[in-house]
């Protein structure tokens, strides 16, 4: 097996260029040349000053990769047999905007934050034994957005772009096509049934990922009555954030950002009272936060808004909780303020804390939703950094429930128009340059680029010399090929990993509404029971005590 660099090709590229350029531009052709030949020199350099090898010298030798290969056969082979057992528990992991190359990049930057080349590291996802292709159309986009997309892999239906918990015969900020066209949830599926159910997130509660899993609304962009049309608010449509907490009115744990919604015009935020765009956006008067309070003071549920409150939460004793952190989404993890704003991790641990106590079981989405919200803004270190936090709490998930009884799905909504390529050199930073310069403008170039948005930007007419600013801050914002305001979703197909039971079902390439009808089907709730009933599944098996090769196994994996 080959490393992933490849000199070879990168150095006849270059040579094919220079004797070109040499035909044709003579004395150019050769300053040229000599240009690429200093750029290849340094980050030898480079590399050199760094006393870190080109790849790790274990690698040299064939009996590495095949006993890696080896091993990986052998626990390909003891997961032969499907987990057929019923799914106790059912937790979605949704990386919104999380392609492909999201994933990979983000494998790479998780190594490279622990001291290790990067590419060879695996994410906790990618120790999940099932993985298979969505197809994220929307009825009406060829490229899709997140509330068609949402309502297909929560309610099982495919739906029109900017409209979520309806079916395609409704229309984007038509009202009048609400009624009659309402699709319900897997979410209210497990509910139910008797399950606790969960929403954690890292953008607003009432954004397009976590609306479709409770709210109808025919526009994704209604999140409180503030925003809505007065036509709409005539014919009777409600915002999503009053369909929070009226239409499931008892879903056990809700956490992630968007207070100022829940809060009557005007008022100023407990955080930032000060600044007038955090503060309430509610016309009806009404301060939805105050009266889930009054709701539950007598059902152990707890408000909370910070990090601190969270964390001083007993979940052995709280059966609901509503943590609103931030008047709108969450800070980035990278911005975040480690001793007032909990991480995507921290939340997940209290959630699952929680909801695990019923004997029935429970239904969790989680979203990394602003992977999406730094790609968007050309942001690609924000992008990976909250895709690397959402993966910490995957990993943190596993370690609170059993593979025997909780099927736990990971996927993405849609991808976007990232990558990153350049022949860069092994453990080459995620976010450095390429090793060449470009062979038409003759300036270096950073691995990772977008097809189009803000990063597109001119000087004196030609494309920006990154060496002159620093790519490596946080917010530095990564070229582009079009300019955009903000940068687009990409339309290929992203992956599912899926692992516990019935996850051998999430297989090969599906349309992305099949992800819920498998969740369903694995933990008898929905329509398809009839197998639950039949006694095929033998839930005598999810509480048998793992065998021994399970367990070597289940180490090896989290080693």
């Amino acid at each position: 097996m080959q490393s992933s660099y490849r000199p070879p090709p990168l150095l006849r590229f270059s040579s094919r260029f220079d004797r070109g350029a040499q035909q044709t531009f003579g004395r150019r052709g050769s300053e040229i040349r000599m240009t690429k030949v200093i750029t290849l020199i340094l980050s030898c350099l480079v590399w050199g000053g760094l006393g870190k090898p080109q790849f790790p010298e274990q690698e040299k030798d064939p009996v590495f990769w095949n006993s890696w290969a080896q091993r990986t056969l052998k626990n390909a082979l003891n997961t032969q047999e499907p987990n057929k057992n019923v799914a106790k528990n059912i937790i979605l992991f949704l990386g919104d905007g999380m392609g492909v190359p999201t994933v990979t990049a983000a494998r790479i930057l998780k190594g490279q934050l622990s001291g290790q080349y990067g590419e060879e590291v695996q994410l906790e996802m990618d120790k999940f034994p099932y993985v298979s292709l969505s197809k994220t159309y929307n009825t009406n986009a060829q490229v899709p957005d997140s509330a068609g997309t949402a309502t297909a892999y929560l309610c099982g239906v495919k739906a029109n772009e900017g409209t979520v918990g309806v079916n395609a015969a409704a229309v984007r900020g038509q009202c009048n096509t609400t009624q009659g066209n309402e699709v319900t949830s897997i979410l209210k599926w497990a509910k139910d049934a008797g399950k606790s159910v969960g929403i954690v997130t890292t953008t607003r509660v009432n954004h397009a990922t976590p609306s479709a899993a409770y709210a109808h609304c025919v526009d994704r962009d209604w999140y409180s009555d503030g925003e809505m049309p007065a036509e709409a608010l005539q014919d009777g449509c409600k915002d999503i954030a009053r369909q929070l907490m009226e239409n499931i009115p008892d879903i056990n744990v809700i956490m992630g950002g968007g207070r100022k919604y829940m809060l009557p015009k005007n008022t100023s935020d407990v955080e930032y009272p000060g600044e007038k765009k955090h503060s309430g956006t509610r016309k009806d008067g009404r301060n939805l936060i105050q009266e889930w309070i009054d709701r539950m003071k007598d059902k152990k549920g707890y408000y909370v808004w910070n990090k601190q409150e969270l964390l001083s939460v007993n979940p052995t004793t709280a059966d609901y909780l509503l943590g609103l952190f931030e008047p709108s989404d969450l800070t980035y993890d990278l911005d975040r303020d480690r001793s007032t704003d909990p991480s995507l991790t921290e939340m997940v641990e209290v959630a699952i804390k929680i909801l695990r106590k019923n004997p029935e079981g429970f239904y969790l989405l989680v979203e990394g939703g602003r992977i999406d919200h730094g790609h968007h803004e050309g942001k690609a270190k924000q992008a990976l950094h909250e895709a690397v936090e959402m993966d910490r709490a995957i990993g943190r998930a596993g370690l609170l429930t059993s593979v025997h009884d909780t099927l736990t799905v990971v996927t993405a909504d849609h991808s976007h128009v990232f990558n990153f390529g350049g022949y860069t050199m092994r453990g080459n930073s995620i976010f450095g340059l390429a090793p060449m310069v470009s062979d038409v403008d003759q300036k270096p170039f950073t691995s990772i680029l977008y097809g189009n948005g803000p990063g597109f930007k001119l000087v004196n007419g030609s494309r920006v010399n990154v060496s002159t600013v620093d790519y490596q801050q946080n917010d530095y914002q990564a070229q582009a090929a079009v300019p955009l305001r903000m940068e687009t979703h990409g339309g290929e197909d992203v992956a599912v990993f899926a692992k516990g039971p019935m996850a051998h079902l999430l297989h090969g390439v599906q349309e992305q509404n099949y992800i819920p009808h498998v969740m369903a089907y694995a933990a008898c709730v929905g329509q398809n029971k009839a197998h639950c009933r039949s006694g095929n599944s033998a839930t005598s098996i999810a509480i048998a005590p793992p065998s021994l090769a399970l367990i070597i196994t289940a180490t090896w994996l989290l080693c």
